[in-house]
């Protein structure tokens, strides 16, 4: 199988780097954190390169490309650990538009292609454990036709700074059903709505949702093959990211090593560091080829690509936590200080390990796949 990008996709991958050398020092992204994390303006720049287009259909002013190029981007975005809603508001979430009626998308998305409008899908609610199916908010079509949703939403990426949310509701069946799941579109303006912002501990910002009585627009009636590639469509995007950050911090942790001495010597000579990294680099590749795995599978349908995924998250959270720790201990207590710049890399992949569900949650969707057949005989 040919691994090997395409000429535009290379072209993609450098307009995105020489775009974060630029724009994006660590500098403005540690000020963006200390300030609580708000990144819309972030996002309108990544608008203005195209990037929120990505993949649009063409027919609503995107440029209609696929999960390989989203890789692409997502790689340089982690690589410049740039502070943005791009994964919630520029991929996840023009999936779950694309289910939804022609009007309600060509009101919306040619919006979210030209950085316009934020749209975030509210998928988490408390007490769920990472269980996409677990949904309390309830929905209720009126004597006026009108759904409207109560219910309680959290960490919604970027929540405070969106203008609309896409939201699974419960219109029928018990807490866990799949099937009395459907997908609603509630603008930021929304009657009942309440939303409340807050910083996350890695730099970026969420939210807090709370609907009472809410009129919203419905997106998909049946929503839970939707949900579950949109959420899948964020596992591919978040691998890809993770890969991006542990190749800078591998780089950052190397060239220190080369450059801080002990002893008289610079560490890098002292043959027990040496295998560290060796290892370290070892696990890096693991999370890209996983990385890589997630973003092909993107195209299977039902338990095939939850499986991959599953399987690729539990590679790459793996991953992420012996490269932050091992980076971390090789720089010594430097390396944890806020104004280092490998510290907030750390901080990320350890967000990221969370996102999605943790390595054991996914490591417990890999198993219950697994009922047929044995492991690596699979």
């Amino acid at each position: 199988m040919d691994f090997d990008f395409s000429d535009d996709q290379l072209s993609l991958r450098d307009m995105v780097a020489r775009w974060v050398d630029k724009a994006f020092p660590f500098d403005r992204r540690h000020a963006l954190a200390k300030a609580g994390g708000a990144a819309r303006a972030v996002h309108t720049e990544l608008a203005e390169l195209g990037l929120t287009a990505l993949v649009i259909p063409e027919a609503h002013g995107g440029m209609g490309l696929g999960a390989v190029e989203a890789m692409v981007v997502m790689e340089e975005l982690g690589r410049g650990l740039v502070n943005a809603p791009y994964t919630a508001g520029a991929l996840m979430s023009p999936c779950l538009l694309a289910a939804a009626p022609e009007a309600l998308q060509a009101a919306w998305l040619p919006r979210m292609a030209d950085g316009s409008a934020l749209v975030v899908p509210a998928l988490q609610e408390k007490a769920a454990r990472y269980r996409l199916n677990r949904v309390s908010t309830r929905a209720e079509a009126g004597t006026d036709g009108v759904w409207r949703l109560s219910g309680r939403k959290s960490l919604v990426p970027a929540g405070d700074e969106a203008d609309a949310f896409l939201v699974p509701a419960r219109v029928t069946g018990t807490l866990d059903d799949e099937a009395g799941i459907a997908l609603f579109l509630v603008p930021r303006d929304a009657a009942g709505l309440c939303v409340g912002g807050h910083p996350l501990q890695d730099g970026a910002r969420a939210a807090e949702l709370q609907l009472e009585n809410t009129p919203a627009t419905l997106v998909l009636e049946q929503a839970w093959d939707r949900l579950s590639l949109a959420q899948d469509v964020g596992i591919a995007a978040i691998a890809a990211e993770s890969v991006g950050l542990m190749d800078r911090l591998t780089a950052l942790t190397v060239d220190y090593l080369n450059t801080r001495k002990q002893f008289g010597v610079t560490l890098a000579t002292f043959q027990a560091l040496r295998h560290r990294i060796a290892d370290v680099k070892m696990q890096l590749e693991l999370a890209r080829s996983m990385s890589y795995y997630a973003t092909l599978k993107l195209g299977e349908a039902g338990d095939a690509r939850r499986r991959a995924l599953s399987q690729a998250k539990v590679q790459v959270g793996q991953s992420a936590r012996f490269v932050g720790q091992q980076c971390m201990q090789l720089h010594g207590g430097i390396g944890i200080t806020d104004e280092y710049l490998g510290s907030h890399y750390f901080k990320r992949l350890t967000a990221v390990e969370m996102q999605f569900g943790d390595t054991l949650h996914h490591l417990g969707e890999v198993s219950d796949r697994m009922q047929a057949t044995a492991g690596v005989f699979a």
